[in-house]
């Protein structure tokens, strides 16, 4: 937001303008969220994929942890940016600013905190302890930083803190004027990143605690925020990373917990500021890290990676992106290369051969049954998708390879296909559309020219009706053109095959008559 306005206003020149623009680019980003969830668009939320947040999950853990060295280390002046290497390098590029006094405070309370998490993990009788251990951890260190003067040797302390609540700021916003074009490119881009953001750790602690987040609720509710906090001197903001976590650490379970937050920090900017002024900075971050380096997730990559590779390219793509880019572009890449495997899927339908498992009436897949033969005279597939505009060409190109992979050259030279008869089990085929009716039709006519005959089997309702509505000829509606299922097909077009005049293996006429027979 600030990159975005300053481009116009300068904040030091002009920051009641400044303050202005801020207020209302926040009020036009929160209309955007609300307005997505009024529209039921929740459903967007559904391209964070399981592998996605456990590499946003992993990477946001590590970036906020890299941020926390700051306090840690007891180093000033510290990179504002988000990045691994800057980070790094601001880290090793500050030595001369490390306070050993600060490293050692901070190491002994990581050290407490990480131990009572362990304790709470070992006996979940015991959640109090890690619980009550970042409150116990302030007192104890705001004490201490009391008593021997921590800041007068080397270690931060928060300071004096400015007491009371925002000021009203509905005054404040502007819906004309020369600025309002940048107010709303700003509210909508900050829109879009805040609920990117606020999402991905929404859904990333609902797969932890295994329940489900309504998308068009939290858009609704992020937005909401954003409009009310427009109004109270509050720029755009969303669910927060590493605040969640801390919150999720402590053992809360429902929005109470936020309610008893607020109240908390209303009493404490109303009439306990000054009892924070001694509190080391050292200590929030070790609090902070304790809380995010649980959300590392290493068994589910590893689960992951056994399960589908693909998979884990986005996972990697997402924890490297959030940890190397930002939050946003490593999201995006993520759910970009989750997108495209989408299309892939669409683009290259699975389309599989079938054959006999011998002594039963079943047909199964040939690449995955050993032991399933085919049958002689028949070519049976599966196309086990939809098909579309997408897939339709993919679809052909798949069959007639099939097709030339069963010819011979007869003894004058040319090509004799082995099979009489295309059988197409289309029990999985959910849904057709256009292409997909013309699909069938010119599947239809290229293999008449051929001397080949198309047979359906078991096609879904909304594909019969869409065939037989643009089958001006009642071709499809023919008897002997679609059956129930695969080994009726084969049965009702047996004595075709064994009344040809090249007679197929003894083996193989043997398995036809017994195919028929049992059906």
């Amino acid at each position: 937001m600030g990159s975005m306005l300053r481009q116009e206003v300068s904040p030091g020149k002009d920051p009641i303008l400044f303050l202005q623009l801020a207020f209302s680019s926040t009020f036009f980003a929160g209309l955007f969220q609300a307005s997505l969830g009024f529209l039921r668009l929740g459903f967007i939320i559904d391209f964070l994929s399981k592998a996605t947040l456990v590499g946003f999950m992993a990477g946001a853990a590590i970036i906020v942890s890299l941020q926390q060295l700051k306090s840690l280390l007891g180093i000033e002046n510290f990179t504002k940016k988000m990045g691994f290497v800057p980070v790094l390098s601001s880290v090793f590029h500050r030595t001369n600013e490390w306070s050993w006094q600060t490293i050692l405070m901070g190491f002994c309370f990581l050290l407490f905190l990480l131990l009572t998490r362990h304790i709470s993990k070992k006996k979940p009788k015991l959640f109090w302890v890690s619980a009550g251990a970042p409150l116990l951890s302030i007192i104890l260190s705001t004490l201490l930083a009391f008593v021997f003067k921590a800041q007068n040797h080397g270690i931060s302390v928060i300071g004096k803190l400015q007491e009371g609540l925002n000021p009203p700021s509905w005054n404040m916003l502007q819906f004309h004027g020369s600025h309002l074009g940048l107010v709303m490119k700003t509210g909508l881009v900050t829109a879009i990143i805040s609920l990117t953001e606020g999402i991905a750790v929404g859904r990333t602690f609902a797969a932890l605690k295994n329940y489900q987040v309504d998308g068009n609720k939290e858009m609704i509710a992020i937005g909401l925020m954003n409009i009310v906090g427009s109004s109270t001197s509050c720029y755009v903001t969303t669910g927060a990373f590493s605040r969640s976590a801390v919150n999720h650490n402590a053992g809360c379970k429902t929005a109470v917990s936020n309610i008893i937050m607020s109240v908390t920090v209303m009493v404490t900017l109303l009439f306990l500021m000054p009892l924070f002024q001694y509190t080391p900075n050292v200590v929030l971050g070790a609090i902070i890290i304790t809380a995010v380096i649980g959300l590392i997730d290493i068994p589910a990559a590893y689960r992951i990676w056994k399960i589908d590779k693909f998979d884990f390219l986005v996972l990697l793509c997402a924890f490297l992106g959030v940890i190397f880019i930002s939050v946003q572009e490593g999201l995006a890449i993520a759910v970009s290369i989750s997108i495209f495997k989408v299309l892939l899927q669409i683009t290259r339908p699975k389309a599989v051969m079938l054959g006999n498992i011998p002594g039963t009436n079943i047909f199964r897949d040939l690449d995955h049954y050993k032991e399933a033969l085919r049958v002689p005279g028949f070519l049976i597939l599966s196309i086990e998708a939809p098909i579309n505009f997408a897939n339709t060409t993919y679809l052909k190109d798949r069959i007639s390879r099939w097709i030339e992979e069963d010819e011979v050259e007869d003894e004058n030279g040319k090509q004799q296909s082995m099979i009489k008869f295309i059988i197409l089990n289309l029990s999985a085929v959910s849904a057709i559309d256009t292409n997909g009716v013309s699909f069938f039709k010119d599947l239809r006519m290229a293999l008449e020219k051929k001397g080949l005959e198309l047979v359906l089997v078991n096609p879904l309702s909304e594909v019969i009706e869409k065939l037989l509505r643009a089958d001006d000829y009642r071709e499809f509606a023919k008897p002997d053109c679609m059956f129930l299922t695969v080994e009726e097909a084969v049965a009702a077009h047996f004595s075709t095959i064994k009344n040809q005049k090249s007679p197929s293996k003894p083996c193989q006429k043997d398995l036809l008559e017994k195919i028929t027979y049992r059906v």
